[in-house]
């Protein structure tokens, strides 16, 4: 019993040592800008091991020289009431949950309409499996980035939970847009708003357009796959969208 209390103990202290580690990395981001995040560490190892190779885009750009399109695109697009809320939107996780409820359910349909037609062979195939759909806030996302493995986990999301509280608590809402402006990926081996826009326009990140910064804002969930499909109509009606909600949004 002993031994078990101890072992439970050390278990409590290396959690605490853990936030209390993470609480000084994140105060330290009040005035120095992070070099690298978790997600990136693990992109450019993939990018060597896979490809023998690390083609790897990024220039830090200070807040005032971003674009204020694009902070209005990326706002409209990813989580539009970023200067209200605290971390966390749970009306956007309310509304995330309900349409994937939804796309469950219709895939489970699906495919029951399939089963009930196949042949005794079985030779139908099985729906497409839904989409999910997140409601994370831009804060949630920097969280996962910075520190976090891509592991879809309770203790995960709880730690990412903990991580967006205390970047809310310790950084301003400004400081939290610029680190996430200047390290989120926008293709391979394209990191932060400066090197999306000279990868995509030949241009620096200040002079981004509406339409152009609309464009990389509605790239941001998958910019992988967008940076391969610079054609996609879904892409271009998506951006118009944006465009014409940027000028409503409140910018920190």
């Amino acid at each position: 019993m002993k031994a078990l209390l101890r072992w439970m103990l050390l278990v409590l202290l290396a959690a605490v040592a853990l936030q209390l580690y993470f609480v000084g990395r994140i105060a330290l981001m009040a005035v120095v800008d992070p070099q690298s995040t978790a997600f990136q560490r693990s992109e450019a190892y993939r990018l060597a091991t896979e490809k023998d190779e690390l083609k790897w885009r990024q220039q830090w750009v200070p807040y005032a020289e971003l674009s204020a399109n694009l902070k209005r695109a990326v706002i409209a697009s990813e989580d539009a009431t970023f200067v209200e809320h605290e971390g966390v939107d749970l009306e956007a996780l309310e509304k995330a949950w309900e349409k994937n409820t939804q796309a469950e359910q219709r895939a489970e349909k699906a495919n029951g309409k399939l089963s009930s037609r196949a042949a005794p062979a079985g030779a139908a195939k099985a729906a497409k499996p839904p989409k999910i759909v997140g409601g994370s806030t831009i804060t949630q996302q920097l969280a996962k980035n910075l520190f976090l493995s891509g592991e879809r986990t309770l203790m995960r999301k709880g730690q990412e939970l903990v991580l967006t509280l205390l970047l809310e608590a310790l950084l301003s809402k400004q400081r939290i847009l610029e680190i996430y402006l200047n390290n989120v990926e926008w293709g391979e081996g394209v990191f932060g708003a400066e090197a999306a826009a000279q990868h995509y326009f030949r241009k620096p990140a200040a002079r981004l357009s509406a339409y152009e910064a609309a464009r990389l804002a509605v790239m941001l969930p998958r910019p992988k796959y967008f940076e391969t499909r610079p054609g996609s109509g879904y892409l271009a009606s998506r951006a118009s969208t944006i465009a014409a909600r940027m000028g409503g949004v409140e910018v920190p």
